[in-house]
């Protein structure tokens, strides 16, 4: 029987982001997928939000991402053939000290996870496609889990078991949880991947017609393709079409009476307006990340990037209880952390749904309108979480919160830049002032696996009354703000992680 410490199941972003990210800490995975093919469709083309760019930055591989799409896309609304108005979201949102990284990337969710992909192969991985999970167990001393492929079937037992495996969670099926919320069956959109005559590829083009339906037409980065969002349109019957070419193209003619012709299509699905999620994230051995744990509308564009974000605060955590033998009641701080995330990212989309029908009706936007500061994600926190200890209690920044950028010129190993310190899988330790020195020696001599900063001076991003050290954890949240001189109080918290006490605020 074939073993290995974590199979991921579903090799879209978030299981590869998961697969990389263990990989890189030197946990033996194997990742697989049921499709037999990756898949070249749009899927989720909506774009990359900036907090999950600067998880990219910390693979190494943002500036590839980046070059793959587009940061700057007017969204154009018409009303028939007559435009209405013209928006670039973010179009102000230049770079800063501490995010450099303010602007949406609209890109196609195959391409990222192509680089995601050979980033992994690099680790000597790769997806095992067309392998399907039949079924599993679990008992105290890990899971047996039951795959099936054009070979045979098998069984890999495993320490760990986490399903990326999407909406149908074949993982969440199996543990049985509730996947509560609802579907709206009577709010549906045709979707699909098209070519376009009859349009520059230069925007968005949007139809918002309360009466004839909505239509969207975005141009994807550097191909021939187009998505298409389109009102299902009704046949001889009065009956609503279903994908295809045929209805696609009477949806276009019905709500923009141009001569806009459709083709070649190579990809063609219905979307449904989703809201749902679990409860709880983990049973046991077994765990849930991404769509498998929750699903939402795609208005403010946080699907799959709340997924790698899911599986970029497991991966340290399953990599520390494996390969530094922590409690794993770590694992636990998974679920307290990200529940509410996930609870935070329906409501939001949601909101954002709101939003566009509300400019909808007054005819005065239209997508544009659910992408907020807010949907960025670089506000997200998790300062009430088990993992956050604040002993200073007054600055910039806060236990919990996404620890932000700065420059450091000249400080280690060539960093120019907080993120440069932060890039890789360890834990770092900065010290805001000169006071703080002293317990960056002591840390750094005990705990030669946490990297230390000294910033000699306060940067506006981490201002505050004082000196004080700041804990970066490895998923660049920061985990413990202390006194300038409390070393002490960084063992402690490094040592809690491993124990595994709750630290105490």
């Amino acid at each position: 029987m074939n073993s290995v410490n974590v199979l991921v199941v579903g090799a879209g972003p978030t299981g590869l982001t998961l697969a990389y990210d263990l990989a890189r800490r030197g946990v033996s995975v194997r990742i697989i997928d049921k499709d037999a093919k990756f898949t070249t469709a749009s899927r989720g083309k909506a774009g990359i939000q900036p907090r999950t760019q600067e998880v990219f930055d910390d693979f190494g591989i943002v500036d590839e991402v980046l070059k793959l799409g587009t940061t700057r896309l007017p969204f154009r609304r018409y009303h028939r053939d007559r435009i209405v108005s013209e928006a670039i979201p973010y179009e102000a949102n230049d770079p800063l000290p501490d995010a450099p990284y303010r602007r949406l990337l609209f890109v196609r969710q195959s391409l990222v996870e192509g680089v995601l992909r050979d980033r992994l192969v690099e680790t000597g991985n790769s997806v095992e496609r067309g392998v399907n999970l039949l079924r599993f167990e679990q008992d105290a001393g890990g899971v047996v889990a039951t795959l099936e492929s054009e070979g045979g079937s098998e069984e890999v037992t495993a320490d760990y078991l986490v399903g990326c495996d999407g909406g149908a969670s074949t993982v969440r099926k199996v543990l049985g949880l509730e996947f509560r919320g609802f579907t709206e069956e009577d709010r549906k959109l045709l979707v699909g991947d098209v070519e376009v005559d009859g349009l520059e590829p230069d925007a968005w083009y949007q139809w918002y017609d309360m009466e004839r339906g909505i239509l969207l037409l975005c141009p994807l980065a550097d191909t021939n393709t187009w998505q298409i969002q389109a009102s299902p349109p009704v046949d001889a019957g009065g009956a609503p079409m279903g994908p295809s070419l045929e209805a696609m193209q009477t949806a276009v003619d019905r709500i923009t009476g141009m001569p806009i012709r459709l083709s070649n299509p190579t990809w063609l699905s219905t979307m449904k307006r989703n809201v749902r999620m679990v409860d709880t994230m983990r049973v046991d051995r077994v765990l849930l990340a991404g769509d498998a744990a929750h699903v939402h509308p795609v208005t403010a564009a946080l699907g799959a990037n709340t997924g790698v974000q899911d599986a970029y605060n497991l991966g340290w955590k399953l990599a520390r209880v494996i390969t530094r033998g922590a409690d794993d009641g770590l694992l636990d701080t998974y679920e307290r952390e990200r529940v509410p995330i996930a609870e935070w990212t329906l409501k939001t989309a949601c909101d954002a749904g709101d939003l566009i029908f509300a400019a909808m009706l007054d005819g005065k936007g239209g997508a544009e309108k659910g992408l907020t500061e807010e949907s960025l994600q670089l506000g997200l926190h998790y300062r009430e979480g088990p993992l956050s200890r604040d002993l200073v209690g007054a600055g910039a920044v806060r236990a919990g919160d996404r620890a932000p950028d700065s420059p450091c010129p000249g400080s280690i190993d060539g960093a120019t830049t907080l993120f440069d310190a932060f890039r890789g899988p360890h834990l770092t330790l900065v010290g805001v002032g000169p006071t703080t020195a002293a317990a960056l020696e002591t840390v750094s001599d005990e705990h030669g696996d946490v990297r230390t900063v000294l910033l000699t001076e306060h940067p506006e991003a981490y201002a505050g009354p004082g000196d004080r050290l700041v804990l970066v954890r490895s998923d660049g949240y920061i985990g413990l703000v202390a006194p300038a001189d409390d070393a002490r109080s960084v063992l402690d918290y490094l040592a809690a992680l491993d124990t595994f006490a709750p630290v105490e605020n």
